[in-house]
This record gives C-alpha cells, structure tokens and sequence, in this order.
C-alpha cells in the first residue's frame, strides 16, 4: 500500500504488475502475508478500519532487493524517479549501519578492557579490606587491657 502510493499507483495495479512478473520477485525479495499473519497483524491495531490501515486482503511485504525489482516492473517517470531515491534511502541506511558496527566494536573492546580492569579492582579491594582487618587487629591489640603483674613507677 505505500509502495503503491509512493509510485502513484492503487495497491490492485501494484499487485498485479508484480503477479504478471513473479518470477522477478523470488521469496528474499517479496513474500504475501498468510491470512494468519494478516490477522495477528490488524489484532494490534484494534479495531479494523479502512482509513487506519483496514486491510482486508493480505499485502505483499517487499525486502530491499524487492523494492528496487519494482524499476524494472513498473516503467513510469515516477516509478523512476522514486527508485532512485529508494536506492539512495537504502545507501544511506547501509552506511549507517556500517558506521554503527565499528562504533558497537569499539564499545566492546572497551567493554573487554573494562571487564580486566573489574577483576583488578576487585584485588585491590580484597587487599585494601585485609589490611583494614590487620590494623583493626593491631589496634585491637594495642587497646586491650593488659592482664597480669603490672610494675608500678
């Protein structure tokens, strides 16, 4: 449906020039929904209504290679022009994506070093508790009343 609109078509005329050419559309470019798809589809949006995406046939759902089969399906000056900046849409999401992954490999290498450094903390802790525990102990010591014969000055 908003393919047909973004190519200045009714969504049948949309549909039928694929179905005149399935051969160009093989299941990692288009796919129909089932009817039970089309059903747990609609049950999210409530209530069915034609004006709010009331479908009552199930769409086509067209993957990225998909979308640009359309230029050689549908031969208009609009179908051209809104190819062309499909492909650009889909460059720019690529290239964000790419930018993305090296920013995600640069979270996880700190990520790693991080995790090295956690385990160093930790040490540094248990020794900074066991000399606590030590001078507790020593003073402790130092403050405890002493027993036995005490010399008098």
């Amino acid at each position: 449906m908003d393919l047909a609109g973004l190519y200045g078509l009714e969504t049948k005329q949309l549909k039928r020039a694929v179905r005149r050419n399935l051969k160009r559309f093989p299941e990692d470019f288009m796919f129909e929904l089932t009817s039970d798809e089309l059903t747990d589809w609609r049950s999210q949006f409530g209530t069915s209504n034609r004006e709010k995406m009331g479908m009552r046939i199930p769409p086509f759902a067209f993957t990225e290679h998909g979308v640009l089969m359309l230029a050689s399906v549908l031969n208009s000056a609009q179908a051209i022009q809104v190819n062309i900046q499909i492909v650009r849409i889909f460059i720019k999401m690529r290239e964000m994506l790419i930018d993305n992954q090296e920013f995600t490999e640069q979270i996880k290498q700190i990520g790693m070093r991080l995790s090295d450094h956690d385990e160093k903390i930790m040490v540094i802790f248990e020794y900074l508790r066991q000399l606590e525990h030590s001078k507790k102990q020593q003073e402790d010591q130092e403050n405890r009343r002493k027993i036995g014969f005490r010399k008098e000055e």
